[in-house]
């Protein structure tokens, strides 16, 4: 279970990762043949393409299947704290069969009270399994691979909706014997996720000792008080919510979005369904490659951007479908502007797999691990609770006489203005933003010896001066939160300061300038690695006029004599002649650079306490920026 590997794709084939997301792959496969034939039942075989209760009975059904999380995921998050969490998934997966041969007998007398019952113990299924799923992966992988599992598990989980929206959809339009080639279907892949769950390896219990509260509503709220403890965990519980909200509005309207806008057939809803699924998917598995492996929470802000961007553009992309006879897949993208609402689609699910994958992975990662589980139940309530409200919001704005297109349009505004709130309350999110852009626009960043950066306790990084914004390409490549020591005057430049304080930066001067502010950093600096934080000086005290390394000035030493912790070398090379070094005006005349400059960050070996003098640690530091070609 120690083992990294350098390929998210590789942990499909080890036992401690396959078994599980075959299991979690198979029960998405499931859940989504079930519920996409139940509504296109309701939309087009049952209610009928006329009637006005299509709206109310999809929207309905949506909300019956979220009722479940209120009810049991506080005690679904006290169990998967108190038991071992591979022996729960085997139980889950057992109840699923049981509810599938529930579905099987359904499907088969096509009696839409009796399957939005068992839509109502899906919905507890689903309940009972989220906190285990995400609280089992940080026991499963390691903090470097939480990002690459996670995209992983959401990529897969889009395919599996993707796949079994499409059956779900093409075997309940077969006619005589559609609905009892689902039910067939779905008690198959129940029993084989049962069987598949038995090959994933068993995990420590977190607290065996819990005593479990099984009052759903004093131990909901308990947890919620709980998850807020945290303030970056219950606002990315927050954001992750609102993303359920956001989407559950899209989904749920596609079957009467395709009927009555695009005026297509059963074969139009599942197109839109798998783009959607597949826009997720690939959102999520592009995640590890954009983030560099770690928690990026730049990823964030930018996939709320094009939620807002593509949400607000499928309102003027649906197309004057006219009347007539309902047009399958084909006839539909042949039609004009067709294409333009499906790029929307696929868009908004890209996007919102950059949104919603680093916050799953923010949140396990940041969780007290004896309390995960619980935190995710939490989760999982609050997702419930936005979803619900985004039933109530969609039956009462169409009830209201909007239309569908009108209410994409009202949610993705209110998108935007969700995400400039939680942004300013947490700038954490866009600070990251910005500092992801730029290493990811600006500059190609190669990156040496980031192993040797400790994964926890008290360092001093000391790094060569070159640019403005030194500071911002070292924290968008090492993992770990950095405090930055530098300069005052740089620290208020306007267009970085706002970065550089929410960084929780420290400003410094020299003794003649401002000797106050040179002690009070002082004092911050042994703070910080009391705290066993790292922190991040640069010796020279200015940055460099002409890209060589100027002298290390003392007040390295003084900081180490304090705190005697490990003091490791950085080099940063190619930014000397950048837009952002003290001489840029010249680089300005070869203008090509400006796009993906090639940079380097290197980082050495790390210098024992009693061996850092000044004079040492620069020698450490010109070595590395010496290029060995």
């Amino acid at each position: 279970m120690d083992s990294k590997t350098r390929n998210q794709f590789s942990l499909l084939t080890q036992r401690r990762f396959g078994p599980f997301f075959a299991t979690q792959f198979l029960g998405a496969f499931n859940d989504n043949v079930f519920k996409n034939a139940l509504l296109i039942l309701i939309a087009f075989q049952v209610v009928g393409v006329g009637s006005s209760d299509s709206n109310t009975s999809i929207n309905l059904a949506a909300g019956i299947f979220i009722l479940p999380f209120f009810l049991f995921s506080a005690s679904a998050g006290q169990l998967a704290d108190k038991y071992e969490k591979s022996f729960l998934i085997r139980l889950i997966k057992l109840f699923e069969i049981s509810i599938m041969i529930c579905a099987a007998v359904g499907l088969y007398l096509r009696s839409v009270p009796f399957l939005i019952g068992v839509l109502f113990l899906m919905g507890t299924q689903s309940a009972l399994f989220g906190p285990v799923k995400y609280g089992i992966l940080p026991q499963l992988l390691g903090d470097d691979e939480l990002i690459g599992g996670n995209g992983l598990v959401g990529m897969g989980t889009f395919m599996a909706i993707l796949l079994g929206t499409m059956a779900g959809g093409l075997l309940v339009g077969i006619p005589d014997g559609g609905t009892i080639a689902v039910g067939m279907i779905v008690v198959t892949v129940a029993c084989m996720g049962y069987w598949v769950s038995r090959s994933i390896p068993p995990v420590p219990t977190v607290d065996p000792s819990l005593k479990v509260n099984w009052n759903a509503l004093t131990e909901t709220w308990r947890i919620i008080q709980f998850t807020r403890q945290s303030r970056t965990v219950f606002l990315s519980v927050i954001g992750i919510s609102w993303f359920w909200f956001f989407g559950a509005t899209y989904l749920a309207q596609f079957p009467n979005f395709t009927r009555v806008v695009l005026h297509g057939n059963e074969q139009v809803v599942t197109l839109l369904l798998a783009l959607f699924s597949v826009g997720v998917g690939v959102g999520s598995l592009f995640c590890e490659r954009l983030s560099g492996r770690m928690v990026e929470l730049g990823l964030v802000p930018f996939g709320s951007i094009g939620l807002t961007v593509f949400g607000i553009d499928i309102f003027f992309a649906v197309p004057d479908a006219g009347a007539g006879e309902l047009v399958g897949a084909i006839q539909f993208l042949q039609a004009p502007g067709s294409w333009r609402v499906s790029a929307d689609v696929i868009l908004i699910g890209l996007f919102g797999g950059f949104y919603v994958v680093p916050l799953y992975a923010l949140v396990q990662q940041r969780s007290k691990a004896s309390h995960r589980s619980r935190i995710i139940a939490g989760n999982n309530v609050l997702n419930a609770l936005f979803m619900l409200m985004s039933a109530v919001m969609a039956i009462s704005v169409l009830a209201a006489g909007l239309s569908i297109p009108e209410l994409f349009l009202l949610t993705a505004v209110l998108n935007g203005l969700v995400a400039i709130y939680i942004y300013t309350v947490v700038p954490e999110f866009l600070m990251r933003f910005i500092v992801w852009i730029l290493i990811h626009t600006v500059y190609r960043i190669r990156k040496e010896g980031l192993e040797r950066i400790p994964e926890r306790g008290p360092a001093i990084l000391a790094c060569n001066h070159v640019s403005y914004v030194d500071a911002l390409v070292i924290a968008g490549c090492v993992r770990r939160p950095i405090r930055f020591v530098m300069y005052h005057k740089i620290f208020q430049i306007p267009l970085l300061r706002f970065v550089f304080r929410t960084a929780g930066a420290i400003p410094i001067a020299s003794r003649k300038e401002n000797p106050e502010l040179l002690e009070r950093a002082f004092e911050q600096i042994a703070d910080s690695l009391q705290k066993g934080q790292l922190v991040c000086i640069f010796p020279e005290g200015r940055i460099t006029r002409d890209g060589a390394l100027n002298v290390f000035r003392p007040g390295l030493e003084r900081i180490v004599q304090r705190n005697p912790v490990p003091v490791i070398p950085i080099a940063l090379r190619g930014l000397a002649d950048s837009l952002f070094a003290r001489g840029s005006g010249r680089s300005l005349r070869n203008f090509p650079w400006l796009l993906w400059a090639e940079i380097a960050l290197i980082i050495g070996m790390p210098v024992a306490p009693e061996a850092a003098t000044a004079g040492g640690v620069r020698e450490a530091v010109a070595g590395l920026l010496q290029d060995p070609e």
